[in-house]
């Protein structure tokens, strides 16, 4: 059952319950500031983002540039420059961000208040509506559950798992909250850690320091490549078995298939990805029933497993953890029963 920590505190929680319906946000947004002498000389937008923190400067610059933010009762350039003393008027609504369709679809919700919420999303699961996926997603679900997150990029969900990584993603339930937790996944103040069964047996943890981007002949895949992206990921071996390891592995950036990709890149790629991982290792002399689990695994073994954050209205420091899903448990048992036996 997943579990719910805030620092500071020796209460523990365990909980899975039915978050209540939230109040619909308010559609339309009426604000009045004068711009404080200490902005002078900075650009319109930057001032309204000091003024407005609660909105991101791309959002302001929209507003801005369809004329729904004014500056002195006239309208105005994103990079036009303040004075000092003039009076921003804003009069903007806030319309459908996404075109998902509302669907009922179950929810393991593992905490809810105000400003944010987290889901423990089951395998299977595709995050939000792509190519192949119109509905069925977990923005569907989410759509349903809170239909007042229809105002925010992706029905508010600030970062994403592959549709066959189970475990704990952070959902945003306000247009501030949203922009607070991006801004701060961005600056990799938002921890995420992951556990995996890796094909192989690793000696000791790490860094892997890759870029990573688009493969370059077979474009639905990810690769370690010299004009790829910045990624690093960490990682340290919780257990060694015959042919495999169970391995603990923090993102310090959130690249598309990150630790797939890393993996992969230093020979120990996931069990059962389907992608980058190859065919299964099997210890010599495997059991029947391990076989069956290894050859049978239809996915990659990597569930979210914690989540560290600052709660964007609050301040505090909150953890959040879920089991490593019921496949990768049991699986997990067969391979310390054969790494026993083997020792026997």
């Amino acid at each position: 059952m997943p579990r719910f920590f805030v620092a500071g505190s020796t209460a523990q929680y365990s909980e899975s319950f039915k978050a209540p319906r939230s109040k619909p946000l308010v559609s339309r947004i009426v604000k009045r500031l004068s711009i404080p002498s200490e902005l002078a000389g900075r650009r319109l937008d930057q001032a309204a983002a000091e003024l407005m923190p609660e909105f991101s400067r791309s959002r302001l610059r929209v507003w801005i540039d369809a004329g729904a933010l004014l500056l002195g009762g006239r309208e105005a350039k994103a990079r036009m420059l303040v004075k000092g003393g003039e009076e921003i008027a804003l009069e903007a609504e806030l319309e459908a961000a996404v075109e998902a369709q509302a669907e009922p679809i179950p929810l393991a919700i593992v905490h809810a208040d105000d400003a944010l919420l987290v889901i423990d999303k089951p395998v299977g699961l595709v995050v939000h509506p792509g190519a192949g996926n119109r509905s069925g997603t977990l923005q569907n679900a989410l759509l349903h559950r809170y239909p007042e997150l229809a105002v925010l990029p992706r029905a508010g969900l600030v970062h994403r798992l592959d549709k066959d990584t189970s475990g704990l993603l952070l959902v945003a339930r306000t247009l501030p909250s949203h922009t607070a937790l991006t801004a701060a996944l961005e600056r990799r103040e938002i921890k995420r850690t992951y556990r995996a069964i890796c094909q192989g047996v690793l000696t000791g943890g790490g860094t892997i320091d890759a870029p990573i981007g688009r493969h370059r002949r077979e474009r639905t895949k990810m690769a370690v490549t010299d004009g790829g992206r910045a990624a690093r990921t960490r990682y340290r071996v919780v257990e060694r078995f015959r042919a495999h390891t169970h391995c603990e592995l923090e993102l310090e950036t959130g690249r598309t298939h990150q630790i797939r990709v890393h993996m992969a890149h230093i020979r120990a790629p996931l069990l059962g990805d389907p992608v980058y991982g190859g065919r299964p290792k099997l210890p010599p002399a495997a059991s029947d029933a391990l076989r069956a689990a290894l050859q049978g695994l239809r996915r990659q073994a990597l569930h979210a497993s914690r989540l560290q954050l600052t709660h964007p209205v609050t301040g505090a420091a909150l953890t959040f953890e879920s089991p490593i899903a019921a496949d990768l448990a049991a699986l997990l048992e067969l391979l310390r029963a054969d790494a026993a036996g083997a020792k026997r």
